[in-house]
């Protein structure tokens, strides 16, 4: 049966099982004859090069007639009379390679032509450019350093599940340059983030993983056991509590950038382990992380990107233009039309929720259901960058309550393409009301929530020594790059995401 879009002949399953068979014991045999004449390729343990691909392309007019030396895997092979044409493909891009058998000796050649695509070479040769003009090396010396003995898939069109390409990340990145260039942006931007912030005068640092208490966010832990102390533990949900400590300890300034872990669904914004960044800073308030934290997104756009004009999908994000301000009432006002400064009590709000089809628990209070009403009227709004601020006390167990209106916090959270980016306290610092926090999470937790804090007594110790006015904000580092990079889904911004195994 012949496909009507390219004219080729599609194989039935079975067709392609029996073919991929074919192909594998074909290369399994070229390694074994390989062996038998003595040139294993796996008993080569360095090969020194000179250039990589893309100096020689960019820097050509330097390089050219010099001789080089590249390795890299074979992404391409034309020809195969007496000369032939390869592309290379190294960490730094790809280039041509001429490869004639009257430069590199008849046995060379003969090995050469048994080469395949995606075995890895090394090759040395003159910088030139061909009669075309395409920029390549002329190869007088080769050697086999890989042999793959898996064919790599032809621009995907083998792999008609795409999360296999997730599974197989490696392949992924060999076939897909885009990808790769994806996470040297992540690698840049994370360089960028921690330039801005040593600027700033801060401090990296590094805190444990393994918790004996779950806290510092509303998250499922992932639990664990030790076995030498015969103690459960938990993987870190949050970097805060241990960079708190520090804060009372002594440290202005302190930040760590580090890998999380929450015991929750998987999506498209979710992974169960990501990497956060947290930064707490003394003698300043919420309205300073809300400086930090603006510049810190615009400095890393132009560093990475070079502008503060980014597009995402078909949407423009105006990363240069100041951030707007609203509180969490201001917002659900202006895209609810309920004003929650006139609701008073609980039943209000409960007769307010049942108007507007907002489904809440009994355990929920006031400030629960506005919180319910902002995610079900108000996030889809916030495109442009958009900082959320004072938000109820019930939902922020971490911080200080606005001291002109105690039912609220001086809180924000930054919203930018209706996404959570950062979450941001002036932290409290008055352990007889982180107590009763504490206490109000641990009997939400008996009620049934299982992403409630558990009470812990070394934090609220450690208040008891005394912690300054503090600043503190986290922000999710995959959610940055996802944002700087276009990238739809949090799995095209995590090397190797969580994916369920597949059974046999």
């Amino acid at each position: 049966m012949k496909n009507p879009q390219n004219n080729e002949v599609e194989l039935t399953p079975e067709e392609e099982q029996q073919k991929l068979s074919e192909v594998l014991q074909i290369r399994r045999d070229k390694l074994a004859a390989l062996k038998k004449e003595g040139k294993n390729p796996f008993e080569i343990t360095t090969y020194t090069r000179t250039a990589y691909a893309d100096q020689v392309v960019s820097k050509f007019d330097e390089m050219e007639g010099q001789e080089v030396s590249v390795a890299g895997r074979i992404m391409n092979k034309r020809g195969m009379g007496k000369a032939s044409f390869i592309d290379i493909r190294d960490a730094s891009g790809k280039v041509q390679s001429y490869v004639r058998q009257d430069a590199v000796g008849e046995e060379a050649y003969a090995d050469f032509k048994k080469w395949d695509i995606g075995d890895i070479i090394g090759l040395t040769g003159e910088v030139f450019r061909t009669q075309k003009g395409e920029i390549s090396i002329k190869a007088h010396k080769i050697v086999l350093l890989s042999k793959s003995l898996l064919p790599l898939p032809e621009k995907w069109h083998g792999l008609k599940d795409t999360e296999l390409r997730y599974r197989q990340r490696y392949v992924d990145l060999i076939v897909n340059p885009e990808v790769k260039e994806t996470f040297v942006k992540r690698s840049k931007i994370i360089t960028a983030i921690r330039g801005y912030l040593e600027s700033k005068g801060f401090l990296e640092v590094e805190t444990p993983v393994l918790h004996t208490i779950a806290g510092g966010a509303a998250a499922r832990p992932f639990i664990t056991h030790h076995n030498a102390l015969d103690i459960d533990m938990y993987l870190r949900i949050a970097l805060e509590l241990h960079l708190k400590r520090l804060i009372v300890g002594g440290f202005d300034k302190v930040y760590e950038i580090g890998r999380v872990f929450r015991n929750e669904g998987i999506d498209t914004r979710h992974n169960p382990e990501f990497t956060l960044l947290e930064i707490y800073e003394a003698y300043t308030d919420y309205n300073g992380m809300m400086d930090l934290s603006e510049g810190l997104f615009r400095h890393c756009a132009h560093q990475v990107l070079g502008t503060g004009q980014i597009r995402y999908g078909d949407i423009d994000i105006d990363l240069d233009r100041p951030f707007e301000r609203l509180s969490m009432l201001e917002a659900v006002k202006k895209y609810s039309g309920v004003d929650f400064r006139q609701i008073k009590t609980l039943e209000e709000a409960r007769a307010a929720a049942k108007e507007h089809h907002i489904e809440y628990e009994e355990r929920h209070g006031k400030g629960d259901i506005l919180n319910l009403f902002f995610e079900e009227y108000c996030e889809e709004h916030l495109i442009q960058p958009t900082f959320i601020t004072e938000h109820p006390v019930e939902i922020s167990p971490l911080s200080k309550r606005k001291p002109s209106d105690p039912e609220y916090t001086e809180r924000f959270e930054l919203f930018i393409l209706g996404r959570e980016h950062a979450n941001a306290f002036s932290e409290l610092n008055d352990p007889i009301d982180q107590r009763g926090r504490f206490e109000h999470q641990a009997a939400m937790k008996a009620a049934g929530d299982e992403e409630a804090c558990d009470i812990d007594e070394d934090f609220l110790t450690a208040l008891e020594y005394g912690m300054p006015p503090t600043g503190g904000i986290g922000i999710g580092i995959d959610r940055m790059v996802m944002l700087l990079t276009d990238s739809v889904s949090i799995r095209d911004v995590l090397l190797f995401p969580t994916m369920k195994p597949i059974k046999d």
